[in-house]
């Protein structure tokens, strides 16, 4: 019994490790976006929130290649492919002058980061089922939400200690060591008897499987606009605490505090799912988040901004309840694709992920001298996102029904 505990324990710490590498890759290089947009000659600072978005778009695309290609081959060497590319995207940011190329080169890091995220969710799905499921994926979130605690204030070191380019290269050292030790460590968790003989029309039947399954594309866009509506917050907040609040030096520590609601939430998750489910839990916290987003529209919709300690509370209250949402409409999608796992879940993030772009670059556009914008993007996400859940539920349906 020991060892399975230890065994356990092992097997989340090392999938939210693998998950870190992207956190890493996109939080560490939020307070060195002024200085990678002077270095490349960006003229138009809301071009570079794009650096953001693009890793973004890379793993929504990379996860439909990967997906797949681990239901036939097996989720340990599609992970090896994976970093390879990121080996190959890291040097391309590195290296070059041009913001174009730079723009390619993230959106290469997303493609080769959706391998270990893509995995990490269909290796959970391997091995774990039901609310219990959702309780180890909230914890490893958990876990890997500690990473943008300290990622902004890690790029900020590596930047003022040495150089942006700093920051790519320890992103890059810290794969390896975390990939050597996914190697050595962790068995393959694909069961032969869910492996599908690769043919090039196993992407169109996982995905006829996929879309036959109402509820897993439901949850899937539940997660689109809830995944949108943070990423939004992701790729504008340099710009909103540096620039309109002034707080370039507190800016890592602001959002090191905002992401341990989110990680708080997820450790809560991790306890109470078992007890009232993930459909119960994800109504409730759909419904907060619609409120805490009401509310702040109602207080500040003349556009000037509440002191920074009110936005900051709002912030906390509103991706606090973002943590209850992201394991629990992940695990939902997942539970019923058990033997479509890996295309089930790299359709689930290439969907999600081309829909949040779109509406991170839409509302993102509009958060220049308020953040009023960013809280009606999320009213309006929450809202869509509401009506869909209980359009999935036969609970739900009498709601809409009597409206």
């Amino acid at each position: 019994m020991e060892k399975q505990k230890r065994s356990q324990f092992e097997f989340v710490v090392l999938m939210a490790a693998l998950m870190s590498i992207v956190a890493l890759s996109i939080d560490a290089v939020l307070p060195a976006l002024p200085l990678i947009g002077n270095h490349l000659s960006v003229s138009e600072p809301l071009e570079l929130p794009k650096l953001i978005t693009s890793i973004f778009l890379g793993l929504g695309i990379g996860q439909l290649i990967f997906g797949p290609l681990s239901d036939s081959f097996g989720r340990k060497p599609v992970v090896y492919v994976g970093f390879i590319l990121f080996v190959i995207a890291s040097i391309i940011c590195i290296t070059t002058k041009n913001f174009e190329m730079m723009l390619f080169g993230r959106l290469l890091q997303g493609v080769a980061l959706a391998s270990p995220r893509t995995m990490c969710i269909a290796m959970v799905r391997d091995s774990y089922e039901g609310d219990y499921m959702a309780k180890i994926l909230s914890i490893v979130v958990m876990v890997f939400i500690l990473v943008p605690v300290i990622a902004p204030t890690l790029g900020q070191f590596l930047m003022h200690r040495y150089n942006w380019e700093s920051i790519f290269t320890f992103n890059l050292v810290f794969g390896i060591l975390v990939v050597i030790w996914y190697w050595l460590r962790q068995p393959e968790t694909l069961k032969d008897k869910y492996r599908i003989p690769y043919r090039l029309t196993i992407f169109k039947t996982g995905t006829i499987q996929f879309f036959k399954i109402r509820s897993a594309v439901i949850y899937t866009l539940l997660s689109g606009f809830i995944t949108g509506s943070f990423m939004v917050y992701l790729s504008t907040s340099q710009r909103i605490f540096e620039e309109q609040y002034n707080l370039v030096e507190e800016f890592p520590l602001i959002f090191a505090s905002l992401a341990i609601s989110i990680g708080l939430a997820t450790f809560l998750n991790s306890q109470l799912v078992v007890r009232f489910g993930m459909k119960n839990i994800v109504h409730t916290a759909m419904i907060s988040f619609i409120v805490i987003s009401l509310i702040f529209i109602i207080l500040f919709n003349s556009g000037n901004n509440p002191s920074i300690e009110i936005l900051i509370s709002f912030f906390a209250l509103q991706f606090f309840t973002i943590g209850f949402l992201f394991g629990n409409l992940r695990a939902l999608a997942m539970e019923p694709m058990g033997h479509i796992a890996g295309i089930g879940s790299a359709l689930n993030g290439f969907i999600s992920t081309v829909m949040a772009v779109p509406i991170a670059d839409y509302i993102g556009n509009y958060v220049v001298g308020s953040v009023t914008p960013l809280f009606t993007g999320f009213l309006v996400c929450g809202i869509i996102s509401l009506l869909l859940f209980y359009f999935n539920s036969s609970k739900g349906k009498k709601v809409l029904n009597q409206i």
